[in-house]
Formats: C-alpha cells, structure tokens, sequence
C-alpha cells in the first residue's frame, strides 16, 4: 500500500471540508500554483506531488501522460483528498476530460482559466508551452471558443522546463533560449501572452525584460486557484479550520527536489518518494 494519508480516515466522513487538496505537477513547475493556494486558500490543507522521475512531460505521448496521470490521481484518492488540481497544462490539455469520467474527485485543471483570464485581456494573445501543449492546440482552441474575434499564436518551448529544473533560470543560455521563442510573437505584436506551463512563471523576470513593456502576462496558476476557490464554495467543502503542514512528494529523487524547492517555498521541505512500480515510500 502507498503511504497512509495524512488525513484521519474518521474524520474524512466527519468533516470532508478538513480533507487535503492535491496538486500534482512534473515537477516543480506547481509550485507557483501552491504559492498561490498559499496566498488566497491559507486554510487549506495541501498534498504535493511532482511526478519528477518522469518530467518532462513535455516531450510525452498522450498514452503516457494518461497513465502517469491515473497512477497519480488513485495516490492521490488513497490519501483522501477532497480535491485535486492538475497543475500541468500538458496534463490538463492530454488528460484532463479522460479523467474527469473516471473519477468521482472534482478535478481542476489549468487551461480554461488561463484561457478565460486571456481573453479578458487582449486580442492578439501569444501562448508559450511545452511541445505536447502546443501541439494539442488546447490554448488556441478554448480561447477561440470564448472569442473567435482574438488572434492566438502558439510557441513550442522545450527547453524551459529542464532549464528550470535544472536551476539555470540565471544562466544567460536561458536568456538566449527565452529569445528565441520569444521573437516570433512579439514580431507579430502580441499584446498578451499567457504562460502555458506552470513552470514559466519563475521565468518571469527574463520574460518581462524582452517584452514590450505593453504586454500583458496571464499566470493560469492565478486563476486556477480562483477556480478551485470557486468550486470549493459551491460544494462545500471550504476549510474554516487551520490547515495541517503541507505534505511532499515525488516519483524521483526527495533530496533534488527539496533543494530546488528552497528558492520558490523560502524553507527546505521533507520530501517523500513514491514508487509507482513496487509502491514503496521512504522520506528524506
């Protein structure tokens, strides 16, 4: 059996508001959506869990993002949490319907919101994402499905996600990397661009510097937590009580992730490893 949840079974049926909300991600990428989770939901119990012995997820099949995804999400339903937001867009955009009908946990994804926020933004809206994202069209296609009147142009980054889980955000390669994909969509004068991968946002300082001071940047990490906010209202399950430390963890190595996680949580977290294969769990 995986590890025992956090959350007291007991109490699961007493009080479903008190149940943990699961965030899972490639890797560190969700981190900005649980810092937002931190700042709007602070009484919200929280499980992480970053899927880093199998990131990218970028470069993925769709066979296998739904895989990674149904192993994450029955992890994730054996530590009884009440919710889970899928804070990967390459998820959200592969899986997220698929999952959605086969289990009963509300499951938040992060590309409608980011879309609805575009939209309310601009006109000529420029996406970044990982290869699998742009590919799917799933930016293009819900924000044309919200205003056919918007122009959307997409770019593949694949670079960005091991660059930042490498920790090399100050390496002036990532700078030059940054540029490059960044050139084709201000050539087109995008007044918008929306960060198609959770990780981007710890690139937003590079982002910012070579882009025209006009355009906008939509962080869906913002308004998936908004959504989640939401949801947790109309159903109910908003806690009022104050949360338990939040619980880490990840498919590859606890020490790697603890250590990347210093510069984006400001303190070292203890780190579990889950091992889908043989489901055994050790902590670091």
């Amino acid at each position: 059996m995986y590890s025992s949840s956090i959350f007291d079974d007991h109490l699961a049926d007493k009080e479903p508001q008190r149940a943990p909300i699961g965030v899972f991600d490639s890797g560190v990428g969700g981190l900005t959506v649980l810092r937002q989770l931190y700042r709007h939901l602070p009484n919200e119990s929280i499980i992480y869990f970053g899927d880093t012995a199998r990131l990218p997820y970028g470069i993925r099949t769709q066979v296998e993002i739904l895989q990674y995804v149904r192993e994450i999400l029955n992890w994730m339903q054996q530590q009884r949490v009440k919710m889970v937001i899928m804070a990967c867009n390459t998820s959200s955009a592969l899986a997220l319907e698929i999952v959605r009908r086969e289990f009963s946990l509300p499951i938040i994804g992060v590309i409608l919101p980011g879309a609805k926020a575009a939209v309310q933004q601009g006109k000529r809206i420029g996406v970044i994402a990982t290869p699998a994202t742009a590919k799917s069209n799933a930016y293009r296609h819900a924000i044309l499905e919200m205003d056919a009147n918007v122009q959307v142009w997409q770019v593949s980054c694949p670079e960005f996600v091991p660059l930042i889980e490498q920790n090399r955000i100050n390496d002036p390669y990532t700078t030059e990397v940054a540029r490059s994909y960044l050139e084709p969509l201000i050539q087109q004068e995008i007044d918008t661009l929306v960060y198609g991968c959770t990780h981007y946002p710890h690139l937003a300082p590079i982002l910012r510097s070579l882009l025209p001071s006009q355009v906008k940047l939509v962080d869906p990490a913002v308004h998936v937590v908004a959504a989640c906010t939401q949801e947790l209202e109309l159903l109910g399950l908003t806690n009022t009580h104050p949360p338990l430390p939040t619980r880490f963890a990840v498919s590859g190595c606890p020490q790697k992730f603890a250590k990347s996680g210093v510069q984006w949580l400001g303190h070292t977290p203890t780190v579990e490893n889950v091992d889908f294969t043989d489901t055994a769990v050790s902590q670091f």
